[in-house]
């Protein structure tokens, strides 16, 4: 499991936006499994489930996205896993911190702070 968690200069749309085509349109494998959103006046939450077929462990591994505004700046939470090999094995090859860092690569211009 790999997480992610920092703000950007950008509205939460935009941001997930942003993942969703680095993700998607990016990569051969990679699939948006399902978006949440909730407006509520000028705040908004996104949620977005991903999914990623990776070679170097013979498996999908998902990738979870929260971006919410709620304290006036936007925030972004990403969590990568699934990426390990077999039922007991929980080495992942590198699968899950690679597909935490895809958020990072997709906003890094507008990365404004890590948590």
């Amino acid at each position: 499991m790999s997480v992610r968690e920092f703000t950007v200069r950008l509205s939460p749309v935009v941001a997930m936006n942003a993942i969703e085509t680095y993700v998607v349109r990016g990569s051969i494998s990679g699939t948006l499994v399902d978006q949440y959103v909730r407006r509520l006046g000028e705040h908004e939450i996104h949620v977005a489930v991903f999914e990623k077929y990776y070679m170097r462990s013979s498996n999908r591994a998902s990738l979870t996205v929260t971006i919410d505004n709620l304290a006036g700046q936007t925030k972004v939470h990403a969590v990568a896993s699934g990426g390990s090999e077999g039922m007991f094995m929980r080495f992942d090859w590198g699968a899950g911190k690679n597909f935490a860092n895809s958020v990072d690569e997709a906003l890094g211009p507008y990365i404004t702070g890590a948590q």
